[in-house]
């Protein structure tokens, strides 16, 4: 058994990004992520890598542009408000079909809000990260151990797809310590003929551009470039299922909502209820089919937010409104207790009445 070190969240990504071969990280000091850019700065000069604290996110989020424009592998990292300046570069990224990896570690919004954990920017992730169409491959961690390894694997998954893989996380995977095995298997990076990296008069120039003048060519482009979606939507899926086989109440929750969850459906199992878990692991590709299959048996199921109600939308979706799904929630930095959790188990099994 590979040994283990207690780290933060936060310090489990930086290090699984250096182990993936990210040599290049830029960005910008904002709560609760602050330790991934405090441990890129001490990590980067020991292993030959670039750390840049920019003036500004807008000014990070370019500098990944412009690194991954050269076929390297390459990260930044913010919470809630930085992420959102960032919009437009994650646009330009994505018009250009180029590979980063962006970490997002939560806080409780909208505005500065505060900086408590939050699940609030499920949306802004999955559905509207910027302007035009396209897409991000979304990871939720909800153990340290993931966070190192989604890290790994979201680097693979970005230059597999010419994409940007983002860490969707919250301030509680953040902050947290655990034990961490960082003996991860690390896929290397593949060629990228496409990449800015120098012709020596061998080859035609590489372009790295996202502006198309004729409308036919930037149609044909987004067509192809959503077919790549559906490969991916078929085949990189990823969630992991908690006694579903059975279960008529089932819940729907991600990174520690999803841990709190599952302390409850055990205790509602003691009860006599026969509670589930559906942890999506990738947000976007979301695990329509494992939905849709626990909707055939499930009697109800609830969604377990750290928000106002955002996945919740996208479990009715999977679940073609075949069952009741309703929402159990906390907000603006606050977190469900499993307590909390079992009352609303409680309350979907007896048909909303909880007495």
């Amino acid at each position: 058994m590979a040994d283990k070190v207690l780290m933060k969240g936060n310090e489990a990504i930086a290090e699984a990004a250096i182990i993936a071969g990210c040599r290049y990280y830029f960005g910008y000091p904002i709560t609760p992520q602050t330790e991934v850019a405090a441990y890129m700065a001490k990590r980067m000069p020991k292993v030959g890598g670039t750390f840049l604290q920019a003036e500004s996110e807008i000014a990070a989020i370019n500098m990944v542009y412009g690194v991954s424009s050269t076929g390297k592998r390459v990260m930044t990292s913010s919470s809630s408000p930085g992420i959102s300046l960032k919009g437009e570069g994650l646009s330009y990224l994505a018009g250009a079909d180029l590979p980063a990896l962006v970490v997002n570690v939560q806080r409780g919004g909208p505005g500065l809000g505060g900086i408590q954990p939050s699940q609030s920017d499920y949306f802004q992730a999955t559905k509207g990260a910027a302007h035009g169409d396209f897409r991000m491959i979304v990871l939720a961690p909800a153990s340290v151990q993931e966070m190192a390894e989604l890290t790994v694997k979201g680097f693979a998954l970005a230059d597999k797809y010419r994409m940007t893989s983002m860490i969707l996380a919250d301030g509680t995977m953040g902050q947290m310590m655990e034990p961490v095995s960082l003996d991860l298997e690390v896929e290397p990076a593949p060629e990228k003929p496409w990449a800015a990296t120098g012709t020596g008069m061998k080859r035609s120039h590489n372009i790295i551009n996202s502006l198309y003048l004729k409308p036919e060519q930037l149609e044909r482009t987004n067509f192809e470039r959503y077919e790549r979606y559906k490969a991916i939507e078929e085949n990189e899926v990823l969630c992991e299922e908690y006694l579903t086989d059975d279960a008529d109440i089932c819940i729907a929750a991600f990174g520690i909502a999803a841990r709190v969850s599952r302390n409850a459906v055990n205790e509602a199992r003691k009860q006599g209820i026969k509670a589930g878990l559906i942890r999506p692991i990738t947000l976007w590709p979301f695990p329509k089919k494992q939905f849709a299959e626990a909707a055939k048996h499930a009697r109800a199921f609830i969604s377990v937010e750290l928000s106002m109600g955002q996945m919740i939308e996208d479990v009715r979706l999977a679940t073609e409104c075949r069952v009741p799904v309703t929402l159990c929630n906390r907000a603006g930095g606050m977190i469900p207790s499993p307590d909390q959790v079992l009352d609303a188990i409680k309350a979907a099994y007896n048909g909303g009445d909880d007495k």
